[in-house]
């Protein structure tokens, strides 16, 4: 018998935040076909805080009992890090930093993150952003995905699984709750470092006739850098939701509105020697540059204004969402979910801008272009920038690069019940946005600071109004995607059976206004009024013989489509009442992010080197679970097949490369169980082993004799085409092992946590090298830097509650939370590539969150 609605209890911060709700899973129709009860709070399907649902996926759901223990304010990623193959490091103790995520050893632009049902991750590169996630405050549930999407989900990459953040539904009676937080780093030579964390919310309870109800929220949030001397990180937040019943069978309509906004500096520990050596006493350091500082008037710039942790990295995203559930015969039901969001994001530092025009001369010194614009990285103005008179030094000015997108989605959903044991479902889902990348150079104030983050509001112009840029392009990426699913239950409802077939189509239209200057994606950023100089000094040619261009590939739009039919398939089987086996399959494709195809446009549009193939999988899952009103368990294990295994690594300025390791496979095991044997006691473990293997050595350009990856015979020449020994080895930044749980008791008033996650040794490259001596050609021995393997990690949280109900404040609490109890110090996320070096400098790595604590104090009424 169909049953669409939720069991919830009252959240711990009032008690009118739960009423009953529809279990939102990664849209409003795949949450109702699935019929699925998810509860939250202290009930008897959650234990612990952690629900294993009865499903043919593999899934863990965290309710709001273990997401309110967490640090308030904190980053979702965070909070999850407590589910079985989920991995991610905080760059900072509040969340404010963002970090590393993965899932199973995929990186997060493999992962697809959802909001109601929408999804989060960028449009160009697939990313998710975690330090511009909801207030933890306002999340019923997360619903986490261990390797496979929902067939409606229109997601473009999501083949290591999904995160599905679910928001509270507004209340039937009138309501509100403040929370304050004071925090500080507390480490040795840390310093004053403090947090200041203010968030409210009020519920307006049932105000019209039909049962209209609604709640508001803000919060606001400030941080002191982690580790520099210099930066701070400020974030403001605004949350709504409408939510409107429709009679009394669950059918629903939901508006709700979202907007975040992060002023913060980057920090961390680029290029500090102290990662790789594991030198804790190099975690709080001064900024080489100093501070405060003068900028260099002279022409010749200083060190002023260059430091890595002056750069921003400022957003302004914002979302409206809508969902609907109607009901319309007794066995045939339609949902409807949209939204539309809105990102302005920068990141990047400051370039010594040239003042004088480019000038090009051929072999023979004679000039053959002359003009401004952005050529071999660098700007041009051909105008005198610092007011000195003259315009033939240089200037320090803002580069960053800038993203703006405007993005459309909506899945539909119609659902037809045959009968009380079998069902059917078509859905259609559309997603549609317009990805502007451009890179505006912006002027800085005498002390090195920016006159505006964006520089995009107030560029600098060249003598002529044309608006520089170190990249120009434009781009829009659709899918339109319809699937179908069967939902059947047999045996006495003992044997659940789901089939699917999803048929994506994407499209990437694509518009590059640069010169495509080499196959690394390169550009010369020419003012229109130039262009058709720039093109008569620098002709584009290909040979198809050798596969080589020369010259500038002009300006150009392409458009490029992927399609796949991916079928899905999954059962579950219950031995007994408490005891359960389920099984699923899932063909996946991940579509090229636009770095990877902007890359290819210097080569020739149509040609099979233009043409970059799309990553396509083939995953398994099959485990047992034990779910009892005192134990929630289940052990999971997975096999995933690829071909083209793509995978991204960025710059320090977050531009990506993408390699296409070709066949990967990867599999493992999940486990986890969560038993509370009294009410008074939880105890929680979990556990995941994680394995990586890429088939292929990768080809490169060369294997150049005593170089670092030559030495630790990482490399090899047969044929004249040079390789790299990626063939057995792991992929990069995967874990092998995590492992951990968390134990909570219950004493009246006083509510204690613990908690702890190990995570082990990663990689830095796919080539696994590590630094290490060797012996040159001419018998020298010298340390080498073919990469690096970072020590595994083992961090302890605590947290500590007391209720003060007793002092007659019934929904009120003050919480303490220490982060890494035992202050260890480790490398947390880290820049990496196919084969990075340790030595580069493009080989940046943040450390770990140190210890850190904070006090909130929480009023509920």
């Amino acid at each position: 018998m169909k049953f669409r609605h939720t069991l919830a209890a009252s959240c711990a911060l009032f008690p009118v935040a739960l009423l009953s709700t529809p279990a939102f899973a990664q849209s409003t129709g795949s949450s109702d076909f699935d019929d699925e009860i998810v509860v939250t709070g202290s009930t008897s399907r959650d234990v612990a805080g952690i629900q294993i649902p009865d499903s043919p996926k593999a899934k863990v759901v965290v309710g709001a009992e273990l997401i309110q223990r967490q640090r308030p304010g904190q980053s979702i990623n965070e909070i999850i890090n407590l589910v079985p193959g989920v991995s991610f490091t905080n760059n900072d103790p509040w969340g404010s930093s963002g970090g590393s995520f993965t899932i199973r050893g995929f990186e997060s632009d493999r992962i697809s993150q959802t909001f109601d049902g929408i999804p989060l991750n960028d449009s160009g590169n697939y990313a998710i952003y975690t330090n511009q996630q909801v207030d933890p405050e306002l999340v019923e549930t997360i619903n986490v995905n261990l390797g496979s999407t929902d067939v409606d989900s229109p997601t473009a990459a999501a083949v290591g699984g999904t995160v599905n953040i679910n928001t509270l539904t507004p209340s039937d009676e009138l309501g509100a709750m403040v929370s304050a937080s004071y925090g500080n780093i507390i480490a040795k030579g840390s310093g004053d470092r403090p947090y200041h964390r203010v968030f409210g919310m009020i519920q307006t309870g049932t105000f019209t006739p039909w049962g209209t109800k609604a709640w508001f929220s803000a919060s606001t949030t400030s941080n002191v850098a982690a580790f520099a001397n210099y930066g701070d990180i400020k974030k403001q937040q605004y949350n709504g939701k409408i939510y409107q019943p429709i009679g009394d069978n669950g059918d629903f309509i939901a508006i709700a509105g979202h907007y975040n906004q992060n002023r913060n500096n980057f920090g961390g520990s680029p290029f500090r020697a102290n990662a790789f050596t594991g030198d804790k006493d190099g975690r709080f350091y001064e900024i080489s540059g100093g501070f405060p500082c003068t900028l260099s008037e002279t022409g010749t710039p200083n060190r002023c204004g260059t430091d890595f942790e002056r750069r921003y990295n400022p957003s302004n995203t914002g979302n409206i969402r809508w969902q609907s559930l109607f009901t319309l015969t007794d066995r045939l039901t339609f949902s409807l979910d949209g939204a539309w969001q809105y990102v302005k994001a920068n990141g990047g530092g400051t370039t010594s801008a040239n003042e004088a025009a480019f000038v090009q001369e051929d072999d023979d010194g004679n000039v053959i272009f002359t003009g401004t614009g952005n050529y071999g990285g660098q700007f041009y103005f051909g105008r005198d920038l610092n007011n000195d008179g003259a315009a033939d030094g240089r200037v320090t000015v803002l580069q960053p690069s800038q993203t703006n997108t405007r993005r459309w989605v909506a899945i539909a959903n119609l659902a037809y019940e045959i009968n009380d044991f079998n069902r059917v479902r078509l859905s259609y889902s559309f997603d549609r946005a317009r990805h502007r990348q451009t890179g505006a150079a912006g002027f800085l104030f005498p002390n090195g600071e920016p006159t505006d983050v964006f520089a995009i509001n107030d560029p600098i112009l060249d003598p002529d109004g044309n608006i520089l840029q170190k990249r120009n392009r434009l781009s829009y990426a659709t899918l339109h995607q319809v699937a179908g699913e069967y939902r059947g239950e047999f045996l006495d409802e003992r044997l659940t059976v789901q089939l699917g077939l999803t048929a994506p189509f994407f499209k990437r239209e694509l518009d590059q206004r640069c010169f495509t200057t080499s196959t690394g994606g390169f550009v010369d950023c020419v003012p229109e009024d130039q262009v058709a100089a720039y093109m008569a000094a620098n002709p584009y040619s290909f040979d198809p013989a050798t596969g080589r261009a020369t010259g500038s590939a002009v300006p150009q739009e392409r458009t490029l489509k992927y399609d796949k039919l991916l079928p899905s398939a999954g059962l579950a089987f219950k031995l007994t009442p408490a005891f359960s086996l389920a099984a699923s399959y899932k063909k996946n494709i991940s579509v090229p992010g636009t770095d990877a195809l902007y890359n290819a446009f210097s080569f020739p549009d149509g040609s099979a080197a233009a043409f970059r193939e799309a990553e396509t999988s083939d995953s398994f899952d099959a485990g047992v679970r034990y779910s009892t009103s005192q134990v929630q368990a289940a052990v999971t294990g997975w096999y995933s097949k690829y071909k083209n295994r793509l995978v991204t690594a960025y710059d320090i300025d977050g531009n990506g490369t993408v390699t296409n390791l070709g066949p990967v496979e990867k599999y493992g095991v999940d486990a986890s169980i969560a038993y509370k044997p009294i009410q008074q006691l939880s105890l929680y473990v979990f556990g995941s082993y994680i394995k990586s293997k890429i088939q292929d050595d990768a080809v490169t350009s060369r294997c150049a004799i005593d170089s670092d990856i030559e030495l630790a015979d990482l490399c090899y020449v047969e044929g004249g085409v040079a390789y790299l020994r990626t063939s057995g080895k792991r992929e990069r930044g995967a874990p092998k092992f995590l492992y951990g749980g968390r134990i909570e008791g219950n004493l009246g008033d006083l509510t204690l946590g613990v908690q702890a996650k190990r995570t082990s040794s990663r990689f830095l490259n796919d080539i696994n090298g590590v630094i290490q001596t060797a012996v040159d050609s001419n018998g020298d021995s010298k340390l080498i830097f073919p990469g690096a393997k970072f020590k595994g990690y083992t961090v302890v949280d605590l947290d500590v509650r007391y209720s003060l109900a007793s002092a007659g404040l019934e929904n009120s609490y003050i919480q303490v939370n220490i982060s890494n109890l035992f202050d260890k110090f480790y490398v947390g996320s880290f820049s990496g590539g196919l084969d990075t070096l340790a030595s580069s400098s493009s080989s940046f790595v943040n450390f770990g969150s140190p210890r850190a604590i904070s006090a909130s104090f929480i009023v509920g009424f």
